[in-house]
């Protein structure tokens, strides 16, 4: 008997696993399967005139197929990619709007085994994150903290996030090698404000009616009156113009630190998707939590070297 060449064993091999997979593949059974796209954040925005109403989700969806052939064989035709489900969720509320999270969620649900035969089910979870209009009376989450060694008395505000959807603006600013940014002359402005003081009278001040003067001060500063708002060139400015008032009308104050980082909302890019939704983008943001920008600053009395 002869020995068998290596090669001609060789060309044998890839015939035999053929049959040893399809044996395999009989073997098991896939019992439930799907895949789709998780934590897509966006931000609508409906301008109606001079009023804005806002909405910001994160969306789920998850699309289970008839076929189970992208996991035996290894064939994406019948895919609706990951990154396509994402754009899905930004092209339809641009060209529908949302109303809620519960019609929102049925829309891309109808979209998707509508528009896709093969489709067998569509899971679509839809998380809201409330936001509410400025009210001068709203009072927000806070920290007060007393220290006694010297009747120190330091109060704050902790956690107050806030959005305008116009007014702010940021351009002029350094034109190097290393900008990417252009300038926004009509741009969403979030941030969070964390904010505290210090007390350099505490004999004659009124804590509660300090604090929520304060407060009232950061809103006005941020979105000024409701019918005329208020322009923002930038977080440094806005800023600023928050902590100068607190100390010209609470003398009581000696020293006041304010942290206001850029909660980003980046405009979702359209243009590639013209035949579906023509015309630019205007009302579909994606909020990105990571990484931000940070502004800060303190601001105390020349007379005094008060920090915080």
């Amino acid at each position: 008997m002869l020995v068998t060449p290596l090669r001609q064993r060789a060309s044998h091999k890839p015939q035999q696993l053929k049959v040893d997979m399809t044996l395999k593949q009989q073997q098991y059974e896939i019992t439930n399967h799907g895949y789709g796209k998780d934590a897509v954040k966006i931000l609508h925005v409906n301008r109606q005139g001079p009023v804005h109403t806002i909405q910001e989700f994160e969306v789920c969806t998850q699309l289970k197929l008839y076929s189970k052939k992208d996991y035996y064989q290894g064939n994406n035709s019948d895919i609706v990619a990951t990154d396509s489900q994402k754009n899905t969720v930004y092209l339809l509320a641009k060209k529908h709007g949302i109303e809620n999270p519960e019609t929102f969620a049925l829309l891309l649900a109808k979209h998707f085994l509508n528009k896709y035969a093969h489709v067998q089910q569509a899971h679509v979870h839809v998380e809201a994150y409330p936001w509410q209009r400025i009210c001068q009376d709203d009072i927000h989450g806070t920290e007060l903290e007393k220290t006694d060694p010297k009747q120190t008395v330091i109060s704050g505000i902790k956690g107050l996030r806030v959005l305008k959807t116009t007014q702010s603006s940021f351009v002029n600013f350094i034109d190097d090698e290393f900008r990417s940014l252009p300038d926004q002359h009509d741009r969403l402005f979030s941030t969070v404000v964390d904010c505290s003081w210090q007390y350099s009278d505490t004999e004659t001040v009124n804590f509660s009616a300090a604090w929520l003067l304060i407060k009232n001060i950061i809103l006005q500063n941020f979105a000024g009156d409701p019918n005329v708002g208020v322009a923002s060139p930038s977080v440094q400015h806005t800023l600023y113009l928050t902590q100068k008032q607190v100390l010209e009308v609470l003398p009581q104050v000696s020293v006041i630190l304010m942290t206001m980082p850029n909660k980003h909302y980046l405009n979702f890019d359209t243009k590639p998707f013209q035949q579906v939704v023509p015309g630019d983008n205007n009302e579909v943001f994606i909020p990105v939590d990571k990484p931000h920008g940070t502004i800060y600053a303190e601001l105390t009395r020349k007379q005094l070297r008060s920090h915080l």
